[in-house]
């Protein structure tokens, strides 16, 4: 069952949301070549509980860390370890805090310099295709026109739109419903209405979308080892159209004041 959302109660999801953005920023001040993805995540944990809120994916369904932290062909859900990262590799980072009983979720691809131009041509139709989903966030149309503007998209580049993960329906759970796949028919699926909240993830893959899972039951990669990027945003279904609660931007303030990154 879809739980709408009053305007105060958006609001309190705006928080959230915002707070993952900043995490987020903290954590792209500080990637560079040799830090580990262990020393990212509790960098994040910890400025997660100084603003006052919990990291949402601890412990969440027995997940161990505060991030996810997916380097080049891992799609998601990558486990934070004491793996380094290295030039030129991707970094996608997902994130989720809970603050005042609400869940904000949101994730960035990062770029460290050295990566190929097809990895960057990746990572901004990725990023680009978020947008398109976003564009169809009107009340009237339906999951299917968002779901098909990626999947359009991604595909007219010969990028592969991963079936097997898909965003969902956010507020005082993680997933909540609707499910909102990346691939999808015009018209179809569940209409937009006032005070709707979804997440919007489109997950990307360089080669075919086929994945795997790994035996630790979390981390999920591309079954041909492509490389792929991930973005997440999310969006309030307003009479105004599309309302995107979390925010990029102080994200890439912090990509281009660091001299490791590049901004996509």
């Amino acid at each position: 069952m879809i739980q709408l959302k009053n305007k105060s109660e958006i609001e309190e999801l705006r928080k959230s949301a915002l707070l993952v953005s900043e995490t987020l920023s903290e954590i792209a001040r500080n990637i560079r070549p040799g830090i580990t993805t262990l020393a990212l995540d509790e960098i994040a944990e910890t400025f997660i509980r100084d603003n006052g809120a919990k990291p949402a994916f601890k412990g969440y369904n027995g997940f161990p860390s505060s991030l996810c932290i997916s380097i080049n062909e891992v799609v998601v859900h990558g486990i934070p370890s004491k793996k380094e990262l290295r030039q030129g590799d991707i970094i996608s980072v997902d994130c989720g805090v809970e603050l005042n009983g609400w869940i904000g979720d949101s994730a960035y691809s990062f770029a460290l310099e050295g990566i190929n131009d097809e990895s960057v041509s990746l990572l901004k139709t990725t990023k680009e295709s978020l947008y398109k989903g976003i564009e169809k966030c009107i009340i009237g149309n339906r999951i299917g026109d968002l779901s098909h503007a990626i999947q359009s998209y991604c595909e007219s580049r010969s990028y592969g739109v991963v079936r097997d993960l898909c965003g969902h329906g956010l507020g005082r759970k993680m997933h909540e419903s609707p499910e909102v796949p990346n691939f999808g028919k015009p018209g179809s699926g569940i209409k937009f209405k006032e005070g709707m909240v979804i997440a919007i993830e489109p997950m990307i893959t360089q080669g075919k979308k086929e994945v795997i899972f790994e035996s630790d039951g979390w981390t999920c990669r591309t079954l041909d080892r492509s490389m792929t990027a991930h973005f997440e945003h999310d969006i309030a279904i307003t009479k105004e159209g599309p309302d995107i609660l979390s925010n990029f931007l102080p994200i890439e303030k912090a990509i281009n004041e660091n001299i490791n990154l590049l901004n996509i």
